[in-house]
């Protein structure tokens, strides 16, 4: 007898799902399992953890897409293991060793002294196996052809950086980083400035802002409430306007709603100085999108729609 394979109708999903992403798989693999869990039409993450890395990455659905390019912009927040007394070509343990030093430890007190002069701003040349484009191409595949080119140094900012784990060959640091910070560089050049060589043997995204208190998801439990249907997956995402909270919020009534919907000027409460950006309510409380308050020739203030996030 034929059967007959049914696919999952696609769906209409909104919101954001913070996923702690396992090791082993890209994260472009991750959003598409969890894309297909939910039957997704439009998805979208927040900037590549490595396959070697696990932890958080957001992944946005539907409108939520709109606010991935807020995400990258995010600080975040790394344990990483570093092993000494070796460098390999991707300068974490998913490489081959292409050098080793006789230094192969580094004592607690050495290295808590010497990653007080990682924090602060700096320049940071990003690793050749990296997404980055060069010429139209990216890096990481002229490496795998043995080719290398010069990188321009990119402006980075490490806020903390301290020991989780003192042992000496491979200790485990805490990092709370800028965006654009290749948390591969940096443990090479704390190997470096500890007069040896090193490399990433494990990493962990503890957190992305704004989501630093907000619990993860495995994949694991995806599939598992995916068996009991499309509502107890939606269950886990929340509003894409939780990528805006640093943004003041305002509420309009129905009859600006409309005006925003319709991609008018509109009057709503508590509103913020002329040119911030605003999250935009509607009076039930449910996100409109992002607008940006504009001064009138009559000292008024209003706001213009910038992004919505509703349909008219």
């Amino acid at each position: 007898m034929n059967q007959t394979v049914t696919r999952k109708s696609k769906r209409d999903v909104n919101g954001i799902l913070i996923l702690d992403k396992p090791r082993g798989i890209s994260s472009n693999r991750a959003l598409q399992i969890a894309k297909r869990l939910y039957a997704a039409r439009k998805a979208g993450h927040t900037g590549s953890l490595d396959p070697l890395a696990t932890g958080m990455l957001p992944l946005c659905f539907g409108h939520a897409t709109k606010v991935s390019g807020l995400l990258l912009e995010s600080d975040k927040a790394y344990e990483v293991r570093i092993r000494f007394g070796a460098k390999t070509n991707t300068a974490d343990a998913e490489g081959e060793i292409i050098e080793e030093c006789a230094v192969q430890s580094v004592e607690a007190g050495i290295l808590e002294q010497l990653l007080k002069g990682f924090v602060g701003d700096s320049e940071q040349i990003p690793p050749m196996y990296s997404a980055l484009k060069q010429d139209g191409q990216r890096l990481y595949k002229l490496a795998r052809e043995g080719i290398e080119v010069e990188r321009k140094p990119r402006h980075i900012r490490i806020f903390d950086l301290r020991v989780l784990d003192a042992d000496p060959a491979e200790p485990k640091l805490f990092v709370h980083c800028s965006k654009g910070t290749y948390i591969r560089s940096l443990a090479e050049d704390i190997a470096a400035a500890a007069g040896t060589l090193g490399y990433v043997t494990e990493l962990h995204r503890v957190w992305v802002e704004p989501f630093a208190d907000m619990p993860m998801v495995t994949l694991e439990q995806l599939e598992a409430l995916a068996e009991q249907g499309e509502a107890a997956l939606d269950q886990l995402l929340t509003g894409a306007d939780m990528a805006l909270q640093h943004l003041a919020g305002v509420s309009f009534d129905a009859l600006n709603v409309r005006r925003l919907l319709q991609g008018q000027v509109a009057n709503g409460a508590g509103l913020a100085e002329s040119g911030a950006d605003v999250r935009m309510y509607d009076d039930s409380g449910d996100f409109i999108g992002l607008g940006q308050v504009l001064s009138l020739p009559e000292g008024y203030l209003e706001v213009a729609p910038k992004r919505l996030f509703m349909s008219a």
